[in-house]
């Protein structure tokens, strides 16, 4: 069943790249000295139940299981001491991505920005409920088969650091939605690859937060 985004559309989407040990040794990449940041178009973003749309300039489209942390007041500079308390609540997000763009362009703003590539649920878990989002397991299934299969424990830079960083240069109004980045066990890096196709259902579950369950399905259908 579909529901609405449990948040406003966001004015901003912020990203993380490379934000998981795990996801960074399966791939053989050295870890990032500073959070990498990248941007996906608030149009991508989809609720609960509403499907992810695969587009027909992507062969190659992959989900990503993330903890997604919304925004509860206009901030600019603030310290990683007190980072969290800007923070209004935490989401699931599926960061889903179109690999072959993503590389052929070689940076990463369309491939992650097609509609329905931000679905974002099922609601909106007050901060004060998670007091520690850094030990929170975190898994994706699709079609009932676990990929990926994580703690928040595992994230290069927490949830604090990375608010931190983004306001340094960036102003997050209230709404805004950050991505922490995803665990290993993504579709490219499978042997043989695991990509979404038409009638597959994605869930993102996380501790405390919930899951969230989209269904896949080819652009026109």
């Amino acid at each position: 069943m579909s529901g609405a985004l449990p948040i406003d559309r966001p004015g901003k989407i912020v990203c993380v790249g490379l934000n998981y040990r795990d996801h960074a040794q399966e791939q053989g990449l050295e870890l990032p000295p500073r959070p990498l940041l990248f941007a996906k178009w608030p149009s991508a973003a989809v609720g609960p139940g509403e499907a992810i749309v695969l587009p027909s300039l992507s062969k190659e489209v992959d989900y990503e299981a993330e903890l997604g942390v919304v925004i509860g007041v206009r901030t600019r500079g603030v310290s990683v001491d007190d980072a969290l308390d800007v923070v209004a609540g935490y989401v699931c997000v599926n960061d889903v991505t179109a690999r072959d763009v993503q590389f052929s362009d070689g940076q990463w703003t369309r491939a992650k920005s097609f509609d329905s590539f931000c679905p974002v649920g099922p609601m909106l878990v007050p901060a004060a409920e998670i007091p520690d989002p850094q030990g929170l397991a975190i898994r994706c299934l699709v079609n009932g088969e676990p990929l990926q299969d994580s703690s928040t424990a595992n994230m290069v830079f927490g949830v604090a650091e990375i608010v931190a960083f983004v306001s340094e240069a960036i102003t997050l109004e209230p709404g805004d939605l950050v991505a922490t980045g995803t665990p290993a066990g993504v579709g490219y890096t499978r042997t043989p690859p695991r990509f979404l196709a038409p009638g597959d259902e994605v869930t993102v579950e996380i501790e405390g937060v919930g899951a969230l369950t989209n269904p896949v399905r080819a652009d026109g259908a």
